[in-house]
């Protein structure tokens, strides 16, 4: 004889990147306890490859997480952990005033917000007519890169270089060797190169604004709390 299969909740959220609505649902035990799992490993590979695995299942593989702009899993993810866990997480911060003294706080998460600047575009025009399309990294991108390591941050950068064009032509990246692009990013400016590492300063980004007191000291500062780990 078959068991009763249990309802699943259904819920909507907007995708911060394309404003498309998309329905969701909470976490199954199984998915909980795979999370769980890599949260013990400490491999940040091991919780990437989770939370892709989650994000993926729980839309009902409408989307592929792994192909998600970092702020678009973050934000999924925290939507998804507050209808499956819990609206409010407590997690440990640092006080701001002196850099040092920790304390346990309380965040609500329906408050995390997904924040991206009005005047932002993945078009960046290097001269009156050259430029390049950009896309936003992904969360694999930057886990595998070593970012102490200051070719890292280069690497990223060509990493998301979409398309380059001209006033004649659309070059595809597919259609690029390695050292064309290389050449292509080595050859810009000072001035030129920064253009491109303003477009991930701007980039959209899932934080939540509080305050936090300082039981030694007794002063109170805003805090900005980001990163995956965070909302967990």
């Amino acid at each position: 004889m078959a068991l009763p299969s249990l309802a699943v909740s259904k819920y909507e959220l907007t995708v911060p990147s394309t404003d498309e609505v998309i329905e969701f649902r909470p976490f199954l035990v199984k998915e909980e306890k795979m999370l769980l799992l890599a949260q013990q490993s400490g491999n940040e590979k091991d919780i990437i490859k989770a939370v892709e695995s989650i994000i993926t299942e729980c839309t009902f593989k409408k989307i592929d997480a792994k192909k998600l702009p970092i702020f678009d899993l973050e934000y999924i993810f925290v939507q998804l952990r507050a209808k499956s866990i819990g609206e409010t997480s407590v997690i440990n911060v640092t006080c701001p005033d002196d850099g040092e003294t920790k304390v346990e706080l309380e965040i609500n998460l329906e408050d995390v917000k997904c924040e991206k600047p009005e005047e932002y575009s993945n078009k960046i025009e290097l001269t009156d007519t050259i430029g390049v399309i950009m896309t936003h990294p992904r969360i694999s991108t930057i886990s595998s890169m070593d970012m102490e390591d200051a070719n890292s941050g280069f690497e990223i950068i060509k990493s998301c270089i979409s398309q380059i064009y001209d006033d004649e032509q659309v070059y595809e990246r597919n259609d690029m060797s390695k050292k064309e692009l290389d050449d292509f990013v080595n050859s810009m400016s000072h001035q030129q190169f920064m253009k491109l590492q303003q477009f991930f300063e701007n980039m959209p980004r899932v934080r939540y604004k509080t305050k936090v007191k300082n039981p030694n000291t007794g002063v109170t500062s805003d805090l900005v709390i980001e990163g995956l780990q965070n909302f967990f």
